[in-house]
Parts: structure tokens; sequence; C-alpha cells
């Protein structure tokens, strides 16, 4: 694999696109563009801002949407010697200064002020018109062992587990995703997924820089809009992740494949592909999606491939020197025969070391050597991943997993709540959204419980309903019956 060199760095990346095609653009917007030159140009005013802080190898949050400005923000921490924390600019203020004060940043770059005197705020035409720097990249290294970037996965707690990968980790999914989902020279991207999500990450950071692509960014996800510029961009790989981005596109008006030329790549991913969808695009466009699978704390595992094959409904086979296991539910340590479902466990080069400053938490997820996904799956006899279920009643939203618990524990700090139980209720579009019971100690108007969670939840988190009942059922070991309401949904 080609870049999986000990000490290869992000900023590697970078670099070698740049100093091979300096004037070819690398980042658009609707508004502007930059080559590769200029977006170095960028990069080193925005790093030199923050070297007049003072500070060096710390945490600096970035909180901005996708972007030209979330790209130049990344790559100017990197620049600095110091570790990009990606936050999700959905997060409502009350959860993103909880977040914020789980992390201690000593920096925040941000389009708006949040940690006053330890904010630097970003304008994109700040960076327009800068002239061209010359490129050397050995003014700016970094170990391949230091942070490459601070990402989040969901919790049971109310505040997301933080993951610090290495550059060698990065780049060992880099190598992965390529691997998968082979590019070719001066490919053209256009991906909706979130920068701060791994999947939106690794296609629209990091990925496209490995054959001087160039990453076309919209500012919104309208699927006409999107449509339209996957001919106007000419794009040739479309991050499209979860079936809900697909389903989408295929419900715009005359989509088919006269609309999109010069599409060939479709990855798939984030969550399963109802085998409809997958038939679907391919009557419409002529282009497969080749599904896989991964997690914030490894990514990707498995993919279906040209080369290796492809199985509908599956996820794929496991990705180079990555070992999946599917083990018994209860203890975790039998493995299991072919065609037996059980938990998914994987190792690789590419896992994750430990949730910073939460051992309990690492403890519970990496053990023996496994990444115990908390995902229900079945391994057939060629190698094939199926993912069947979500452990722990995890719910699977536009391909983000949602904890009932954290919806569970916020609903109950309102005073008028007795009880809740949140579950996951299926949908065409999102795949799952969550569905909240609750008993109340006095009358309430449910739309101020819905605004509550507007403002303290993102917003895939929010319950679609809000049930009303007398009493929650219970098992006979007097838990909640989550199955009960499950088939009282259905």
């Amino acid at each position: 694999m080609g870049n999986n060199s000990t000490n290869t760095t992000v900023l590697d990346l970078l670099f070698r696109a740049a100093n091979s095609n300096p004037f070819k653009t690398y980042c658009k917007s609707a508004h502007h563009e930059f080559t590769y030159q200029q977006f170095i140009t960028a990069c080193i005013k925005l790093s030199n801002n923050i070297a007049g802080k003072n500070i060096n190898n710390k945490r600096i949050g970035i909180f901005l949407p996708n972007s030209i400005l979330f790209l130049i923000s990344y790559f100017a921490v990197l620049i600095s010697g110091n570790r990009p924390a990606l936050l999700n600019y959905l997060l409502p203020d009350i959860a993103l200064r909880k977040l914020i004060d789980n992390l201690e940043p000593s920096l925040l770059i941000s389009d708006t002020a949040l940690l006053k005197s330890k904010s630097i705020i970003v304008k994109i035409e700040d960076y327009v018109g800068l002239g061209e720097s010359s490129i050397d990249e050995t003014d700016f290294r970094c170990e391949s062992t230091g942070v490459g970037a601070i990402l989040f996965s969901g919790g049971t707690t109310g505040i997301p587990k933080q993951i610090n990968h290495s550059h060698k980790c990065i780049i060992s999914m880099v190598d992965r995703m390529e691997w998968g989902w082979p590019t070719t020279l001066n490919e053209k991207w256009l991906v909706v997924a979130p920068f701060t999500h791994i999947y939106g990450f690794l296609t629209g950071v990091t990925n496209p820089l490995l054959k001087s692509g160039t990453v076309f960014i919209p500012d919104a996800f309208d699927p006409k809009l999107i449509v339209e510029k996957l001919s106007s961009e000419e794009i040739t790989v479309f991050g499209g992740g979860p079936p809900a981005i697909y389903q989408a596109l295929l419900s715009v008006e005359k989509f088919d494949k006269n609309q999109i030329p010069h599409l060939r790549v479709c990855p798939g991913g984030g969550a399963p592909f109802p085998v409809a969808v997958h038939k679907m695009w391919k009557e419409k466009t002529g282009i497969p999606i080749y599904e896989g699978y991964g997690m914030t704390e490894i990514a990707p595992i498995s993919v279906n491939t040209v080369e290796n094959g492809t199985k509908l409904g599956s996820a794929g086979k496991a990705v180079p020197d990555t070992v999946i296991e599917i083990v018994d539910i209860e203890t975790g340590r039998e493995v299991l025969k072919f065609g037996e479902i059980g938990e998914i466990r994987v190792k690789g080069p590419h896992m994750m070391l430990e949730y910073e400053g939460n051992s309990n938490e690492t403890k519970t997820t990496v053990r023996d050597g496994f990444i115990y996904t908390g995902d229900i799956g079945v391994l057939d006899s060629k190698g094939f991943l199926s993912i069947t279920d979500r452990k722990k009643d995890v719910i699977f939203v536009k391909g983000f997993n949602v904890f009932p618990r954290e919806i569970e524990e916020q609903l109950m700090s309102q005073s008028n709540i007795a009880s809740v139980c949140v579950v996951g209720k299926q949908d065409d579009r999102s795949g799952e959204t969550p569905v909240a019971f609750i008993t109340l100690k006095t009358n309430v108007d449910i739309s101020i419980i819905k605004k509550y969670c507007e403002d303290t939840m993102l917003p895939y988190k929010i319950p679609s309903e809000f049930i009303v009942v007398e009493k929650l059922p219970l098992t006979p070991a007097k838990k909640v019956d989550r199955v009960a309401l499950k088939e009282r949904l259905v």
C-alpha cells in the first residue's frame, strides 16, 4: 500500500500534492476557488496567527461547517505544531459548551466568538488574493506518531468520547480507503458528509490529496443542487455515504445517467443499504454503489470491491491487514463459525488506541487487542460481512450512532418527566429515527419538551415522536421492555 511509511503524515499528503500540481485547483465552493499553492499560502497565514498565541502541541478546536475555511483551519493547526479537534458544527449551544468544557482547548477557530479571549474568528475574505507562497515542506515537519486529528464518537454519558488519531493511523485509513475505492489522477470530488465525521474527514479532507484531486464543497445538502453540481463540476467521485443521501438524489425529477456523465466512483457506508436502493441507483445511473463499513474508532473495516467481489446486502470483505471476527454476545470470547450471528470485533493497524481520559469506556471497547464494535453481524464462508442489528439498542440515524441513554438522560433532566424510554423506529429515508415513550409527573405541552430537545441536542438525535403513556412496560427482570415498545410502533 502506497503511503504506509511509518514517517508519512497528513501534512506530507498536502505538500506532495501541492508540489506536484501547485497551480491546479484544490478546493472550490460556489463563491471561491483555491489552487494548491494559494491554499498553502492561506494555511501559512493562519498558522502564523496561531503561532502568535505562543502555544505548541496543544488542542485547538475547529468549529466550522464544511467549507474552504475548515480545510484551511485544519491544515493551519497542523502546520503550527498543534492538535486539531474537529467539533460538529450542528451541535446546539448548550451541548457545544459542555463538550468544550470537557475538551479544554487552548484555542478555538470559528466564524463566531465562543471562547472570547481564546477565539480566532476566521472569514474567507481574509484568505482570498494573498498571492502564492513558495512550498517548502521541510519547514513544517511533524511526527507520524503525533496527533493528526481529534474526532469524537457518541457516548452514553451525554459527552462524546474523544479519539486522538495519530498521523500514522490516519495514513493507514487513507490507504485502506484507496484500496476499497481506487481513484486515478485528477479526480474531482463532491462530499456531503460532515468533515467532522470520520467518513467525511477521509473523503473530503485527506483522500483527495493522494492524487492531487479537486474538492467541490456545496453550501448545503440540496438534492437538486447536488445533482446539478455533479454535472457542472464534472464530478468523478461522489462521497455520498449513507443510503438516505442516495435516496434523496434518486427522488430528484428526471435524475439519470445523462445528468452525471463524469461520475464513476460512488462509495456507500454509514448505514446498511437496502438492496432496493442498490438496484435503483444502478438502474438510474449505470454505476454501482460499493458499500463499506467503518466507525470513528477504525475505518474502513470492510468494503465491497471490484477486485475482491461484491455481495448485495453485505458490507464487503475485510480491508488489508484487518481481522474481523464474530464472537458470542454474552462474553465476547468465543469466536463463532461462518453463518453464526454475534457481536463484530475487529483489529487492524488503523484502529484507535483509547478514548482520551476515559479508561472505563476504553476497557469496554478495546479488549484483547480488538475493538468491540457493539454491532451484531455475520460472516459468510467467503468473508463477506453482513450487519444484522445494533447491540445495546443503538439507533442508526442517517449514518450516525444514536445512543438512547443519552437522549433519555437529557429528557429526564426535565422536571415534568417521570420516566422515559427511547427506541428506534424504521424509517425509509434515515434508516431509523428515535421515538421517545414518556410518562409525566404533571401535564405539559409536548411542544415544550420538543423545544428543549431542539436547544440541547444534535438534529438527528431529536425524537421524531413523543408518545405519552401511563406506564412503561417491564420485563420479568423489572427492566423496561424495549422490545414491547418497538412492537407497539410496528
